[in-house]
């Protein structure tokens, strides 16, 4: 499910992106592209959650150093690309 949801905040990414280049409202997909990365995360922390009740210890040190970096940097990378514009908009004002 958080794969779905992450290829979905991508896709509302550059969309939101190209709105912006096409000068055209882009407030709505930058905000699908925010919430679909905090649904993202949400799947995700569900995940490790399952891992945690079954206790499937080798399945939690194998995945979740990993993909904590992963999430990290791709979070980080969702917030400044849909923030973008908005900062790009402010430059421009001044």
């Amino acid at each position: 499910m958080w794969v779905i949801l992450g290829v979905i905040a991508i896709a509302a990414t550059l969309i939101n992106l190209y709105l912006y280049k096409a000068g055209k409202d882009y407030k709505l997909a930058m905000a699908m592209g925010l919430s679909f990365t905090a649904l993202t995360l949400c799947a995700e922390y569900s995940l490790v959650s399952r891992w945690v009740k079954v206790e499937d210890w080798a399945a939690l040190s194998d995945v979740v150093p990993g993909m904590e970096r992963a999430l990290w940097f791709l979070t980080i990378v969702s917030i400044l690309l849909n923030m973008a514009p908005l900062l790009l908009k402010q430059k421009s004002k001044e």
